[in-house]
């Protein structure tokens, strides 16, 4: 029994040698290490042995079981090593191949006006403030020089959740919230950008949810001269460093005097076309000294304090500044007109 022990010994070991995949190596564990396998059978058979035999024979299978072991460990571990070399080999990823091209996104039109017109601002000393789009009656009219009865607070104009409670028509409310906190202690020199609405029937240049951008400088001093020069900064800025700008007299309740600014057609230069209507000009945005009982509503002394404002809105100068003769492409995010926009060349996307 001993030597039918050692040729067993014998066998698996070389079986195990010529064993070339892991599966092969498993049929050779089954065949040897198995319940049915040989070793398993001389075990069984150790109840005829003599006393003096079948320790000695336990002691040799035990000794095989566990060469016969040991070696189909060290034989796995060398075969799932070859495994993984022939799979890194076989899915290789040649690194010299150009890469498929990603498209690359970029700012919204809209973005890219408000960020430039903040950049601007920032660099004249400005501050960007920021308010809730959920207003209260007060802020978006009372504080602004709107009183109960104007109407601008017309139920068919404003989009009111309660009776003192309204989406915002505009972004002053945040001018109002401003000179509020600073409890009638200037400097305040603010824009603020931010989204406002409106009931308004959308066609190519109404939209009932569009942007403002307006503007607030609080101080001793401020003159309309100081609007003037702002304002033309801005113009020259934003539209090109050859276009010219004029006042015109308005009315706003929230300031006085109170002004609009055109500015000289880019496409005709001033001489008149179809886009400035023959005049030369094309309206930009409102202005005016900030109105004594505004200033007094938030607590500055308009005998020492004075300022100006100034509202404009995005999409009349990104359609002006583009050419885009429809407001409501910037809402559509259709990405043939933003391609338009992309600093990327789009001719090199497949």
């Amino acid at each position: 029994m001993q030597d039918r022990l050692n040729q067993l010994q014998e066998e698996a070991l070389l079986q195990i040698e010529a064993a070339s995949s892991l599966k092969e190596l498993q049929d050779v564990r089954v065949a040897y290490l198995g319940k049915k396998g040989p070793i398993t059978e001389v075990l069984r058979g150790m109840g005829k042995l003599s006393e003096e035999e079948r320790p000695l024979v336990g002691a040799l299978a035990n000794e095989v079981r566990g060469k016969i072991a040991e070696r189909l460990q060290e034989k796995q571990v060398l075969l799932e090593a070859e495994a993984v070399q022939k799979k890194l080999a076989e899915e290789s990823i040649d690194v010299t191949l150009p890469g498929r091209p990603v498209p690359q996104g970029n700012d919204h039109p809209l973005t890219r006006i408000v960020q430039e017109i903040e950049d601007l601002f920032i660099g004249l000393g400005y501050t960007v403030e920021e308010g809730p789009e959920v207003e209260t009656d007060y802020y978006n009219f009372e504080a602004l020089n709107l009183p109960k009865d104007h109407p601008a607070r017309d139920m068919q104009d404003s989009f009111y959740i309660t009776e003192e409670t309204l989406m915002r028509t505009q972004t002053s409310p945040v001018q109002a919230r401003t000179m509020e906190k600073h409890k009638g202690k200037g400097p305040i020199k603010i824009i603020c950008p931010g989204k406002v609405y409106r009931r308004d029937n959308d066609d190519a240049t109404h939209s009932h949810q569009f942007m403002q951008i307006e503007g607030l400088v609080v101080d001793e001093n401020i003159r309309m001269s100081d609007l003037k020069g702002t304002l033309e900064v801005f113009a020259k800025k934003i539209f090109g460093a050859d276009r010219k700008i004029r006042l015109r007299p308005s009315f706003f309740p929230f300031t006085e005097p109170s002004v609009e600014m055109d500015v000289s057609c880019k496409i005709c230069g001033g001489d008149g076309c179809s886009v400035c209507k023959g005049t030369g000009w094309i309206e930009i945005l409102g202005a005016g000294m900030v109105h004594p009982n505004v200033l007094r509503m938030s607590g500055f002394d308009p005998e020492k304090y004075s300022g100006f404002a100034f509202g404009m809105g995005p999409e009349r100068i990104a359609m002006l500044k583009y050419g885009v003769d429809d407001i409501r492409h910037f809402y559509t995010n259709d990405v043939r007109f933003l391609k338009q926009f992309s600093p990327v060349d789009s001719s090199t996307e497949k």
